[in-house]
């Protein structure tokens, strides 16, 4: 089981964008995420006319690594460490550790 799961909503604690919030929108398997609007880079792309590709300075999220986001945490407003339980009908959950709260429901 994954710490960070895509959807996720996280918090940067660390880099340029510290203190930045956004939601997974891919994991990648080297341990990276995209997350939307943060680690934003400019790419200069060359334009495709056989696919109607525009060519110019597009802005693009970059990968950040998932050591660098925590899980953010709506009831504390913050960046939260995660644990695993097991519950009572066996289903493996993530809970955060600061107030014991379920995160998958």
């Amino acid at each position: 089981m994954q710490r960070i799961r895509k959807g996720d909503d996280v918090m940067v604690v660390t880099g340029k964008d510290k203190g930045r919030r956004g939601t997974v929108m891919h994991v990648l398997p080297n341990g990276k995420l995209l997350v939307q609007n943060v680690n934003m880079i400019k790419k200069h792309q060359r334009g495709n006319p056989q696919t109607g590709a525009q060519g110019g300075i597009i802005e693009r999220e970059a990968a950040i690594d998932a050591s660098n986001v925590m899980l953010f945490n709506p009831a504390t407003g913050k960046g939260d460490r995660i644990g695993y339980r097991t519950l009572d009908d066996g289903r493996k959950v993530r809970f955060f550790k600061s107030n014991n709260e379920v995160v998958d429901a």
